[in-house]
């Protein structure tokens, strides 16, 4: 480039400074307030028009695999065995109330479609091969919650109509996690230089993620057996969950059971194609990659890596454009995740589950304050509520996604921006932290485990509840940051302590509520983690407070956009 263009665009660009500056004064409101606006709407809609809400007429019924479907009201009669196999979804069109101890009755019908008929033929359903995809048909089923759950057909039809706003924004978030995590990771270890002082890095943040863990499943399993959530369940409580949520039970013990062993799992960390880890997302794959590759830079001479670090270091700083970009939709995506969540989830299963839900959230927030609190306070020398405040952003955004990884770029950003930590240091420890560090979930399992044991009538010795802490600290390295994927390895913990893991059922309900505060409660210890090492390695980390923030677009989160695009000149 030369000098004339140089100092075209260093005018181009401080012009756009100026004048994102001078703009952002003028901005009513910052992001995370939009965000908290989103969630907040979500979360109202949600309870007022969704599936589950109680001002709804509830005309839908989902039928779970225990219905019978009979041919008259008379259910002592002939059952509907033909073309009533594989029916999830059907509307409610006449009722029976119950009498006594004769439970109700409820005539549905639901529309034969093509991909229905389809599957019937194939089993060789009775009439099957007869029937005419677009057929109405209809049979009566027992009003009974583990046969039927009634919705309301208005609500899931807004849910469907709204869901790809937050899959959109999803999609958007995720698209940037690779790439940011492999060109900010190879620039981070190249700009090193002694890659020593990586293995350093290495050892304090796995030693520190693992500690944190550890004391993580303390709180869990020492609260459950204090409060003891699995005594106060009754009986029908107990019936009503096993049933409804038996499938969801099954999906996760058939996930766990082709989970590939430890040893696997620490080989595979290593890429035999580390364009095709790219290209799937395999994120620890990908870090290994981004680590050797960098590392191998280091040791080039000559200055001839000084051209790939910079083009990576360029690239890395389009990717943080790109997350700027997509967090403009964050308060409308948000919306909509929370939206479904709410909507979706029964009141009837959180009342059942409020105890228990009680205690994993007592839990979380026992180790946000106390164990991350004193790191921070002491460790990473950061008064705590304002390292929150800097981090409020990612905790929403993983909050609204119930995804560590999904949420890695924001809390990247708000890392380096908020907190001062460098490059070299958050391009480490976070995404490490995002595949490895889940400390909420190994909390939420050693409730969950004691929880599921004492509504088996099972009790738990030490040597067992060892066993719990042992064996979720080993499954929350291997667990995804998706999610979900915290009832798979909830599975292996139930089968190393010998409780049935068709006990899954009990807490799938509430189960997506959950993940939510325990991923927020993953993104936190990730943010504390990256801080307190940035300390150690000797850097000077600082919060910039919302009014710095607001005031440059330099500093801080906000304002990357306020300058606006500008043409880029070619060399």
């Amino acid at each position: 480039m030369s000098e004339g263009t140089a100092a075209k665009q260093d005018s181009k660009l401080e012009g756009s400074g100026e004048q994102g500056s001078s703009g952002s004064g003028k901005k009513g409101m910052p992001l995370y307030t939009k965000i908290l606006l989103g969630m907040a709407v979500g979360v109202v809609l949600g309870l007022l028009i969704g599936p589950n809400s109680s001002l709804l007429p509830k005309t839908g019924a989902a039928l779970s695999s225990k219905a019978v479907v009979y041919q008259t009201s008379s259910t002592e009669a002939d059952k509907l065995q033909t073309l009533a196999m594989g029916v999830k979804e059907a509307s409610i069109v006449e009722e029976i109330p119950a009498e006594g101890e004769k439970p109700g009755l409820l005539k549905v019908e639901w529309k034969l479609t093509p991909a229905m008929l389809l599957k019937q033929k194939a089993k060789k359903v009775k009439g099957a091969e007869e029937a005419e995809a677009g057929s109405v048909i209809s049979g009566w089923v027992k009003d009974q919650p583990e046969q039927v759950q009634r919705y309301a057909p208005l609500g899931r039809g807004l849910i469907d109509w709204t869901e790809w706003i937050g899959r959109l924004f999803l999609a958007l978030i995720k698209m940037v996690v690779v790439p940011l995590v492999f060109f900010s990771l190879v620039v981070g270890v190249a700009s090193l230089g002694d890659f020593r002082k990586l293995g350093r890095l290495g050892g304090r943040t796995i030693g520190f993620f693992t500690g944190t863990t550890v004391v993580a499943l303390v709180f869990g399993v020492g609260l459950a057996n204090i409060i003891q959530p699995g005594h106060l369940l009754s009986a029908e409580d107990r019936a009503l969950l096993l049933s409804s949520y038996e499938e969801g039970a099954g999906g996760a013990v058939a996930n766990a059971a082709d989970a590939p062993s430890f040893v696997d799992q620490l080989i595979s960390i290593v890429p035999t194609n580390p364009i095709g880890a790219l290209a799937k997302g395999e994120m620890l794959q990908v870090i290994f990659f981004a680590l050797m590759l960098g590392i191998a830079l280091t040791f080039l001479k000559d200055g001839r890596s000084k051209l790939v670090v910079d083009l990576f270091d360029r690239l890395n700083e389009a990717m943080v454009m790109l997350v700027h970009i997509a967090m403009k939709l964050a308060p409308f995506g948000v919306a909509a995740l929370l939206f479904k969540v709410v909507g979706s989830t029964g009141i009837s299963v959180l009342f059942a589950l409020a105890v228990y839900g009680v205690v994993v959230l007592l839990g979380l927030g026992l180790h946000m304050v106390i164990t991350y609190g004193l790191v921070v306070k002491f460790g990473a020398k950061l008064p705590f509520l304002g390292f929150i405040g800097a981090i409020k952003e990612a905790m929403l955004v993983a909050f609204s996604t119930s995804s560590s990884s999904a949420t890695l770029p924001v809390t990247k950003e708000c890392c380096e921006s908020n907190l001062k930590v460098s490059p070299e240091v958050s391009s480490f420890v976070l995404p490490l932290g995002a595949t490895v560090n889940m400390d909420g979930t190994a909390l939420y399992q050693g409730v969950a485990a004691i929880f599921i044991a004492q509504i088996y009538g099972m009790d738990l010795t030490l040597a067992d509840q060892a066993t719990i802490v042992g064996s979720a600290t080993l499954a929350s390295v291997g667990a995804a940051g998706v999610p979900g994927a915290g009832m798979i390895t909830l599975a292996l913990v139930l089968t190393a302590i010998g409780v049935p893991t068709e006990g899954l059922a009990l807490v799938l309900g509430v189960d997506r509520l959950l993940d939510m505060f325990r991923t927020a409660t993953n993104v936190v210890g990730d943010s504390t983690a990256t801080a307190f090492m940035a300390r150690l390695e000797g850097e000077k980390i600082g919060i910039v407070t919302d009014a710095e923030d607001m005031s440059n677009p330099e500093l801080g989160f906000e304002g990357r956009l306020d300058g606006g695009p500008h043409s880029v000149d070619p060399d």
